[in-house]
């Protein structure tokens, strides 16, 4: 947890999953871009971040050392 490379790494998913979260925010349907409440958009897809980023410091003792994934990975 107190290396680069694991902020790197928790950094990493933390954008895919706030991307992913603000994506579902939208929804699947058509979009209109101004008529979205971005407000609720960028909530949703800063909470999946955070959740991310929690998920990434509990996995940091049960993986590989040093990374953010909850596997261990032979280096």
């Amino acid at each position: 947890m107190f290396s680069v490379s694991f902020w790197k790494d928790a950094g990493e998913r933390a954008v895919k999953s706030a991307a992913q979260a603000a994506m579902l925010a939208v929804g699947g349907d058509t979009i209109n871009v101004w008529s979205l409440d971005w407000v609720t958009v960028a909530g949703v897809g800063l909470g999946g971040g955070v959740l991310s980023l929690l998920t990434s410091l509990a996995s940091e003792r049960i993986g590989t050392k040093g990374t953010a994934s909850a596997v261990s990975v032979e280096r």
